[in-house]
C-alpha cells in the first residue's frame, strides 16, 4: 500500500502560493549574480586592492573550465567526469518547514532562499555561472531523486532550455538519489559536499592542505564510484592487475573494484603523510607557546571578512577576495599590545553551514589551532541576512574540535558599514560584549585592538630575583613576556621585579644568585 506525500494532497491554493513564493525566491537569488554574496557587493572592488594576493587571484581565475566542453553524461568520459570544472549549473534546493511539529511558513521560506543564496556564492566560487534555479515546497526529501518525479522532470527541461551542463543540489544526496536524477536530467548531478570539495582543492596551496583536501574527496568518492554501460563492470585478469604474467591469469577484479582498492591505498597513503607532517606543525605551535607568547585565533564564516580584519590589525598583506573559502591555510603573524606584550593572531579556515564531515576530519590537525590558542576572535558578518545562523554553524563545528568551545571567545560584528543599524543594535543586544567593527574602514578597530589586549593572558607569578648579567636572554624574556615593576643595575647582576609566566619564573629563580 502506497502512501502519497503531504505535498500531493494540498489544496490548489497552496500549491499554487508555494509555486509563486519559490518563484520570488529564484528571482531575488538570480538578481544578486556576480558577486559572492549580496553584503560585499559594494566592496567588491576596493577590498581585494588592499593586500598583497593579486597574482594569487590571478592565478585562481585562470583555472576556469572551458566553456565548450560537453558534460552530457551520454558524452563524457570517466577521467572528464571526476576532473572538470564547473560550468553552466541550474541550482535545486528545498522548501522543508522549520521543525518537525510545524508547517512551513515564512521562516522556513527564509531558510531556503539563504541557503540557495550561499549555494550560489558557492557555485560562483567555483567558477561556475549560475542560469537558473528550482525551488520545491516538500516535508521531506523524496529517498528517490530528492525532488518529487514532477519536479524532477521540470528540471530536465529547464537544463535543456538553459544549455546547462551540471545541477548543483543543496544538500548531500545519497548515491542512489544522484544516480536517479542524473537518468532523469541527462546532466551530471553534484550536491553541496562535492561542491565544497571542489572550491578546496582549487584553493590548496600548503603540501598539508592540499593533502587534506585530497584526502576528504577520495572519502567522498568512494562510496560514489559510477560506470556507464560495462566499463566498469569488466573484469581485469591477473595480468593485468597484478602483473605477474603466465600462471597468474584469473577472473580478477572488476575496474570498478580495482578502483576502489586503488583509492583505499592512497587514502591510507594520504593518512600517513598527514600524520607525519603534524609534528612539523606541532614544533612550530611548540615555538610560538614556549615564550610564552599568548596567541589569539581569528575564525568565523566563510567570506565574513576575517582575513581583511588581520590585514586590518597586523598588516599582514594576506590576500583578500570576494569569494567563499578564499582562506585554506592557517597564516600566523606577530603584533604588539599598547603595553609592549607580544601576542599571535592566527587566520583560520572559515565554517560553513553543513560543513562535510570528511572536511572536517581531514582539517582537523589546522583546525586544533583554534583549540590551542587562548582567544578565538569570532568575526560575524553583521550584514548578512542571518547572522546568528552563521555564528551557529561556527560553533557546532568547533563543539567537534576538542577544548574549542573552553576557550575564551570574543564576537566581531564586522562589516558594520554595511550593515543596518538596526540590525547592530539587535545584534548587540543578543550577543552582549560584542564589538562593532569595519574592517574596510577602520570603524571599532581601536576598541577591538584594547578589548583582545584585556582579554589575553596575563603574567601572574610575581618574582624579585637578582638575574646574573650573563643572562641578559632572561631579562629580555622579562621585558617581552612580562609586567615589570622595577629593573635596578646593581653589582651581582640586574635586579627583576616583575610578574612573569610560571614557566619563566621558574627559570629565572634556577638562574638567580
Amino acid at each position: 500500500m502506497t502512501h502519497p506525500s503531504t505535498h500531493q494532497t494540498t489544496d490548489q491554493p497552496d500549491l499554487a502560493e508555494a509555486d509563486t513564493r519559490a518563484e520570488e525566491i529564484v528571482a531575488r537569488i538570480l538578481s544578486r549574480r556576480g558577486t559572492a554574496l549580496a553584503s560585499t557587493a559594494s566592496q567588491h572592488e576596493s577590498r581585494e586592492s588592499d593586500d598583497d594576493g593579486s597574482l594569487e587571484r590571478e592565478a585562481r581565475a585562470a583555472t576556469r573550465r572551458v566553456a565548450s566542453l560537453s558534460t552530457e553524461l551520454e558524452d563524457v568520459s570517466e577521467v572528464e567526469y571526476r576532473q572538470i570544472r564547473l560550468e553552466k549549473v541550474v541550482l535545486v534546493g528545498l522548501d522543508l518547514p522549520r521543525s518537525a511539529d510545524g508547517p512551513a511558513g515564512s521562516q522556513g521560506s527564509q531558510d531556503a532562499e539563504t541557503s540557495l543564496s550561499e549555494l550560489a556564492a558557492l557555485a560562483e566560487t567555483a567558477g561556475s555561472q549560475v542560469l537558473d534555479a528550482l525551488v520545491q515546497r516538500r516535508d521531506h526529501p523524496d529517498p528517490a531523486t530528492y525532488l518529487g518525479s514532477g519536479k524532477a522532470k521540470e528540471l530536465a527541461e529547464i537544463v535543456s532550455a538553459a544549455g546547462a551542463d551540471t545541477v548543483i543540489v543543496d544538500g548531500e544526496l545519497a548515491p542512489s538519489q544522484r544516480r536517479a536524477l542524473e537518468d532523469v536530467v541527462r546532466v551530471k548531478v553534484v550536491d553541496r559536499t562535492a561542491l565544497i570539495l571542489d572550491i578546496f582543492a582549487q584553493h590548496a596551496k600548503s603540501r598539508e592542505g592540499k593533502a587534506q583536501v585530497e584526502l576528504a574527496q577520495l572519502e567522498y568518492l568512494l562510496p560514489r564510484l559510477r560506470g556507464w554501460g560495462e566499463s566498469m563492470s569488466r573484469q581485469a585478469g591477473g595480468r593485468v592487475a597484478g602483473g605477474q604474467g603466465i600462471g597468474s591469469r584469473g577472473p580478477g577484479e572488476t575496474k570498478i573494484e580495482l578502483d576502489r582498492r586503488r583509492i583505499r591505498e592512497r587514502m591510507a597513503k594520504l593518512r600517513r603523510e598527514i600524520k607525519a607532517m603534524a609534528p612539523s606543525r606541532e614544533v612550530k605551535r611548540g615555538s610560538r607557546r614556549r615564550g610564552p607568547i599568548p596567541s589569539v585565533a581569528i575564525a568565523g564564516y566563510t567570506n565574513a571578512g576575517k582575513s581583511s580584519l588581520m590585514n586590518r590589525l597586523t598588516g599582514a598583506g594576506i590576500m583578500v577576495q570576494d569569494a567563499l573559502f578564499a582562506t585554506l591555510d592557517p597564516t600566523v603573524r606577530r603584533t604588539e599590545a599598547s603595553d609592549g606584550r607580544v601576542y599571535t593572531l592566527t587566520d583560520t579556515v572559515g565554517f560553513v553551514r553543513n560543513l562535510p564531515h570528511e572536511l572536517i576530519e581531514a582539517f582537523r590537525s589546522t583546525l586544533e589551532e583554534v583549540a590551542e590558542a587562548d582567544l578565538v576572535l569570532h568575526v560575524v558578518d553583521a550584514a548578512h541576512p542571518d547572522p546568528l545562523s552563521q555564528i551557529a554553524a561556527v560553533r557546532t563545528v568547533l563543539a567537534e574540535i576538542p577544548g574549542a568551545l573552553e576557550v575564551p571567545e570574543l564576537i566581531a560584528l564586522n562589516k558594520a558599514d554595511l550593515a543596518d543599524p538596526m540590525t547592530l543594535v539587535a545584534l548587540r543586544t543578543q550577543l552582549p560584549g560584542a564589538l562593532t567593527v569595519s574592517a574596510r574602514t577602520g570603524e571599532g578597530i581601536d576598541e577591538l585592538r584594547e578589548r583582545i589586549e584585556e582579554m589575553l593572558p596575563r603574567p601572574d607569578v610575581p618574582v624579585d630575583v637578582v638575574v646574573p648579567y650573563s643572562r641578559g636572554d632572561l631579562v629580555s624574556r622579562v621585558h617581552a613576556d612580562g609586567e615589570i615593576e622595577s629593573i635596578e643595575y646593581v653589582e651581582a647582576g640586574t635586579r627583576v621585579v616583575a610578574k612573569v609566566s610560571a614557566a619563566l619564573a621558574a627559570e629565572l629563580t634556577g638562574a638567580a644568585l
